[in-house]
């Protein structure tokens, strides 16, 4: 939770208890069912909770804005955005049963209003309907953009931000943002929090 109040001063107490939270039910959860490596569980609340507010960070999202969070996994970077945008609407869609499972319960016990979920593929979801798609490390940029681009409206934007596609990843990414034939804009998250473990990590914006 420190690591938190490092990089961010501006929680509510609300929001506070809401993050405050958050190690134990992921650690009753996880017993349950595995939804974070064993050996990450420790550092939850850099490697996922952290990781997933560099969108935040940059990204200063508007109440009412619809944002879907594409193959969320146990509620990642959904869960602790829609802490720090309690006025923003979060959809988060996963295929695996068992995390949307997960992703309910905690959101339940949180009382977080403003997250919904979906249990099956992005490609059921019609229509332009979102100002924002976000993703952690679940595919290509090339593919996250395929599944992206049909759902996300063009009638609003951020500020100083189009309408689009918002990802957390990692690793050399030089190949894959070249298959992708996309200019994505492009963060180095270690210019944003310091630790090591961001050392190679990255956020990634497609606008529409």
């Amino acid at each position: 939770m420190k690591i938190l109040l490092k990089y961010f001063d501006d929680f509510s107490q609300e929001q506070l208890k809401q993050f405050a939270a958050l190690e134990e039910l992921y650690n009753d959860w996880n017993e349950k069912i595995n939804v974070i490596s064993r050996k990450e569980i420790g550092s939850l609340y850099e490697k996922h909770i952290l990781h997933s507010l560099a969108i935040a960070a940059v990204f200063n999202l508007e109440a009412g804005m619809k944002i879907v969070d594409i193959g969320t996994g146990g509620g990642f970077p959904g869960i602790p955005l829609a802490i720090y945008f309690p006025k923003v609407e979060f959809l988060l869609v996963d295929s695996i049963g068992k995390k949307i499972k997960v992703v309910n319960e905690i959101s339940k016990a949180l009382g977080l209003e403003n997250i919904r979920t979906h249990h099956g593929r992005i490609e059921e979801l019609a229509s332009p309907q979102f100002d924002f798609a976000v993703s952690r490390a679940v595919t290509s940029l090339k593919q996250l953009w395929k599944w992206s681009k049909p759902i996300l409206r063009k009638e609003r934007n951020l500020k100083d931000f189009r309408n689009g596609l918002i990802c957390l990843k990692g690793g050399d990414l030089g190949l894959e943002i070249s298959e992708s034939r996309l200019k994505p804009h492009c963060w180095y998250i270690q210019s944003l929090f310091k630790e090591d473990f961001f050392s190679d990590k990255y956020l990634l914006y497609v606008p529409l």
